[in-house]
């Protein structure tokens, strides 16, 4: 079994373990040097140190001492920062007297690029707990993109629980691929407040609304880059994209409506059967509708046995002629 972690922290937290063997050190004198393998920090602090006539044994730093040097390395930081102000001070004070007229610093504060996923979910946690409606579309990225760690969804659940713990209200729009997904299913049976969720054969990529008027936006496919956009005409035309899918798409929570089966055709099928007549190949079908390729092959299947077809030039012509694809059919 690997042992845990020693916790990240400074010497201003110092942890339990290392406070338990720091203070036993002081009453003792020393303390064993495999004994400091539960509070590697110390060493670290200098709070303790090999003994100059046994090696094996730590001995502490006095407190006074320790706690001298611990101030002065923290003075010399804060004046090592005051410093540096007075050089950004002076760097940029003859330039904030030239009247630009290309600075763009209105609209510039309207976009804004975030990097890395820490960040992303700390400004959109920012976000959503200044708020009071939280809207967003969740794609089925499984196959196609990198996943957050686990932590990332942990946080996002207590985000979401406390918006809705203050009377907040939250739509969220799923692919119908995640309509019974485990983790959907389980995520929705937890939380508890006003909150709904719909899903459709094909959705947007991943879009994140706050009170209407902040949105989220990935800016390159493996979602380590976001935009943060706060420009009104953006954010209405986000808003109005979401609530036009909403009124298209079927309810999944909190009351989940049957998808009717036409025809012996699923919901599902009629999804693909669409964009084969379209002319797409496998791997677009599987990437728009949120599946992996393998699945969108056994369902082109399905859909051909029903239609009879014995090629895939036929089935695209009795897709067309079997009116599976009219509304009402």
């Amino acid at each position: 079994m690997n042992p845990v972690p020693h916790p990240e922290h400074g010497v201003e937290n110092l942890c339990a373990a290392g406070t338990e063997l720091y203070a036993r050190a002081l009453r003792e004198g020393y303390v064993l040097g495999v004994e400091a393998g539960a509070a590697p920090c110390l060493l670290d602090f200098g709070l303790l140190h090999p003994a100059v006539t046994d090696p094996d044994r730590l001995e502490p730093v006095a407190p006074v001492v320790a706690l001298h040097r611990m101030l002065r390395i923290a003075e010399e930081r804060v004046a090592e920062e005051r410093r540096r102000e007075a050089l950004l001070a002076e760097t940029f004070e003859p330039l904030m007297r030239i009247e630009g007229r290309r600075t763009g610093a209105e609209d510039s504060s309207m976009i804004s690029v975030l990097s890395g996923i820490d960040l992303i979910g700390r400004v959109i946690g920012q976000a959503v707990a200044a708020g009071s409606e939280l809207l967003s579309i969740q794609p089925n990225t499984s196959d196609r993109h990198a996943q957050p760690p686990p932590s990332v969804h942990v946080e996002a659940f207590d985000r979401d629980q406390d918006l809705l713990a203050r009377g907040g209200r939250i739509r969220t729009l799923y692919q119908h691929t995640l309509r019974h997904a485990p983790s959907v299913v389980a995520r929705y049976e937890r939380l508890h407040g006003d909150v709904e969720a719909r899903s459709l054969d094909e959705v947007t990529e991943r879009l994140i609304i706050v009170d209407r008027t902040v949105a989220f936006i990935p800016a390159n496919k493996d979602r380590s880059l976001a935009l943060e956009v706060r420009h009104p005409a953006l954010t209405t035309f986000f808003v109005t994209t979401f609530d036009r899918l909403w009124r298209l798409a079927t309810p999944m929570h909190p009351e989940a409506v049957h998808q009717p089966t036409r025809n012996g055709i699923t919901p599902r099928q009629q999804a693909i059967a669409a964009l084969l007549v379209e002319g797409h190949t496998d791997a677009v079908i599987a990437d728009r509708l949120g599946m992996n390729i393998r699945t969108a092959r056994v369902h082109i299947a399905k859909l051909a046995a029903t239609l009879g077809s014995e090629s895939r030039a036929q089935l695209g012509y009795l897709i067309a002629q079997s009116g599976i694809l009219d509304r009402g059919a």
